[in-house]
């Protein structure tokens, strides 16, 4: 049916079921030492799909889909393992991203440190650049293992997204929206892409949107600012150096 002879949607049922689903799993493990590290952690980011059918740790009663990888021994410190998440969802509006937190181990499969990581959006060229981008940096010589989970206070979170998922009222017939969010909301499940740091991964993250840029003075007061006064008809370049710095030689425009 076209959108705008669609009914009104409720834009977070998909979520909500999506949490139920999550809730009604049962845990596999609730303690690091029992996870399995056979899986090395890809030389490049790799796919992974979490949801239903995925295994589940309960981390302090909370619950989450996971996945644990064994860490290179042979490779230089620091480096940077890439992650990014993809919309999950038919429409912006009612999108949502797996939103991860990484824990590294070590041998003994004792944390060492735990990050929420922030996703940036990037539209690159390709699928594989495209989606809501984060990385983080191995630099302790003990970092064995990885561990990627959502934690609550991820999934409750939100992420900047540059193209506002109200683009387009759920009302019939639908109609602009001029105002909207510009977030999206983090979910239980999703596709994500964990590894190594590639050159084209590591441009993606680096350019990526974080946040709605500051609003400035407008363009026009911009290039004033970096544009040189230029000479008016009949003024020569000795006249132009006698003018003051902040003050135009000739007031006509």
């Amino acid at each position: 049916m076209p959108p705008n002879l669609r009914p009104p949607e409720n834009s977070d049922t998909p979520l909500q079921q999506a949490r139920a689903t999550l809730q009604q799993a049962t845990p596999c493990c609730s303690n690091f030492a029992d996870f399995s590290y056979q899986t090395l952690l890809p030389w490049q980011p790799k796919k992974f799909e979490l949801g239903s059918g995925s295994m589940v740790l309960s981390l302090n009663g909370e619950h989450s889909y996971f996945l644990s990888f064994r860490l290179p021994s042979d490779t230089k410190l620091p480096y940077r393992i890439a992650l990014k998440s993809e919309l999950n969802g038919r429409w912006l509006r009612s999108s949502y991203l797996f939103a991860p937190t990484v824990v590294l181990l070590d041998e003994a499969f004792q944390p060492l440190s735990s990050e929420e990581v922030n996703l940036c959006e990037h539209m690159g060229w390709s699928s594989e650049t495209s989606g809501a981008l984060g990385s983080m940096k191995v630099s302790n010589p003990q970092a064995r293992y990885l561990v990627v989970y959502s934690s609550a206070k991820q999934q409750a979170d939100q992420t900047y997204w540059e193209q506002s998922p109200a683009a387009f009222s759920a009302e019939a017939p639908a109609r602009m929206a001029t105002t909207g969010s510009f977030k999206i909301s983090h979910g239980p499940d999703g596709t994500i892409w964990v590894g190594m740091m590639n050159k084209a991964y590591a441009s993606a993250v680096d350019n990526a949107v974080c946040g709605k840029a500051p609003q400035g003075n407008g363009v026009l007061s911009t290039l004033r600012d970096v544009i040189p006064v230029p000479l008016w008809s009949g003024q020569s370049p000795s006249d132009d150096a006698k003018a003051s710095p902040n003050k135009p030689a000739s007031d006509t425009h």
